[in-house]
């Protein structure tokens, strides 16, 4: 098939076959109010879709600029096609395509880290949202707060005005506008941490607090961090993928994003600037995050972990793939069944629905989720994910078997070497910690996982916990004896 040499961008829009949807607003009237830290695939899937319904109702002061940290990747892909992108929504019926143009600019924080300051200080900035992943926090996942170790910390510490990290972005901005007798912007966290938006308030305040106790005070004063839930699966775009787009638009698209139908967003009302009318678009504004955030965590995200270190071990590509297989179906209904017991929702929460609803989504043969882009950064994940729940399973004097086989995938996984003897390209912070760890201790379950479980960045004081080291050490063994299709299997027919 020979693809159009055109390149997608603001001239030809109207070029696009009739099917195709596309901004319906004037983008020339759009002017910026929102920076975004992290301009990644999930962003443009999830949050930037709902800027460009807000947008599409006359709210044009609400654009997003977009930042990388540090690739120049996204940049280099949209610019020349004036930031405009598709979003491919795949489901089993067929692909709906959508070009956003909520985007307006973007740059790369490491190439002018002071530009990137400069914007967010601009007082038509009132919000500055982020998906930089658990890592890009430079924080503890255990105790939620600042690594003041952490190498990018160290950096930003002795380079105020050129910073690396997103906490260290946050506090030059904010303290360059306190300085300027402008109001802070709201900072929005759009990542999966344990009420994030607190954790974050808390990371940026003790940063803030290392260069100064008073700006750090008037940041925990002033600055609204409201909590967050999104939900919207985004696998990794590739080649195919592209040309596929390509093929349906009629011209080429650098850096289209595939992903579901599903989307949610649940945000707490709380804005230190003002706000566009999400609720308009479909954001559910709520008082109190927390449930909702512990419902996708330990539902959805922790069996999705579970599926992606077990399935990936057994030899699966997608999560679609494993799916397939009736008994990682199972366990991944078993480890949300687990799970419900430890959440409290409101009345009107159906989780009986919600669980059906993900294993729907899980099988989606549209999707090609890999199973090793969601094993991506474990270290940073197992805290939110599994361990609370198992902590409160734990608490209950109730089994955590099920969870424990899923912590054990992960500690095989990080050994990075498969059942088959290869190496496993493990992307973690971590990584080389823990398979230093790993070779030290060698391939024995009775070594391997007390070893691990003493990793405090991960674990912390749970890894001491008797039950729960009985149950990994347990898990870890039959993964070595077994392999683990056979002992997913075992587990969910016992």
């Amino acid at each position: 098939m020979r693809l159009s040499s055109t390149r997608l961008g603001r001239a030809n829009l109207d070029r696009l076959p009739p099917a195709i949807r596309r901004p319906t607003y004037d983008r020339s009237r759009v002017t910026p109010g929102i920076v975004h830290l992290g301009l990644g695939a999930f962003h443009r899937a999830h949050q930037a879709v709902v800027i460009d319904d807000c947008l599409a109702t006359g709210a044009t002061a609400w654009g997003i600029i977009g930042a990388s940290l540090r690739s120049p990747d996204t940049r280099d892909a949209l610019a020349p096609q004036d930031h405009l992108y598709t979003v491919a929504v795949r489901a089993a019926e067929g692909t709906e395509h959508r070009v956003i143009g909520a985007l307006l600019d973007s740059v790369v924080a490491r190439e002018k880290p002071a530009a990137l300051v400069e914007r967010m200080t601009d007082p038509a900035i009132r919000i500055v949202s982020l998906t930089v992943t658990e890592k890009g926090y430079c924080h503890t996942p255990q105790t939620g707060d600042l690594d003041e170790r952490h190498p990018d910390v160290m950096h930003d510490l002795n380079n105020f005005d050129a910073p690396r990290s997103a906490p260290g972005f946050i506090v030059a901005a904010l303290a360059r506008r306190r300085a300027q007798g402008l109001s802070p912007f709201t900072v929005l966290c759009c990542d999966n941490l344990a009420a994030n938006g607190h954790t974050v308030q808390r990371i940026v305040a003790q940063f803030a607090a290392l260069r100064s106790k008073d700006l750090g005070k008037w940041i925990a004063d002033t600055t609204a961090f409201p909590c967050t839930m999104v939900d919207r699966i985004v696998p990794e775009t590739t080649d195919a993928d592209r040309d596929a787009v390509s093929a349906a638009l009629g011209m080429r698209d650098a850096w289209p994003v595939m992903t579901e139908p599903f989307t949610q967003w649940v945000v707490e009302d709380r804005f230190s600037a003002g706000r566009p009318d999400l609720a308009a678009a479909g954001v559910e504004l709520v008082t109190d995050v927390k449930p909702f955030e512990l419902m996708k965590l330990r539902l959805l995200n922790a069996s999705h972990s579970a599926l992606a270190y077990l399935g990936y071990l057994a030899g699966y590509e997608t999560i679609a793939d494993t799916m397939k297989d009736p008994h990682f179906a199972r366990l991944a209904a078993r480890v949300m069944e687990e799970a419900a017991v430890t959440l409290t929702m409101p009345v009107s929460t159906d989780l009986a629905a919600y669980r059906a609803s993900l294993l729907k989504r899980f099988s989606n043969p549209a999707l090609h989720h890999r199973t090793w882009q969601i094993a991506m950064d474990g270290s940073q994940k197992l805290p939110q994910r599994l361990l609370g729940a198992m902590q409160d399973r734990l608490l209950k004097n109730l089994p955590i078997a099920t969870h424990a086989l899923a912590v054990a995938g992960w500690m095989r996984y990080v050994t990075a070497i498969d059942e088959q003897g290869r190496a496993i390209d493990v992307r973690d912070p971590l990584a080389g910690e823990l398979a230093a760890l790993a070779r030290e201790a060698g391939p024995v379950a009775e070594r391997l996982a007390p070893v691990l479980l003493g990793v405090t960045k991960v674990f912390g004081p749970l890894g001491a916990e008797p039950r729960l080291r009985e149950a990994v050490t347990a898990a870890l063994g039959r993964l070595y004896s077994e392999g683990a299709r056979r002992a997913v299997e075992a587990h969910v027919s016992a």
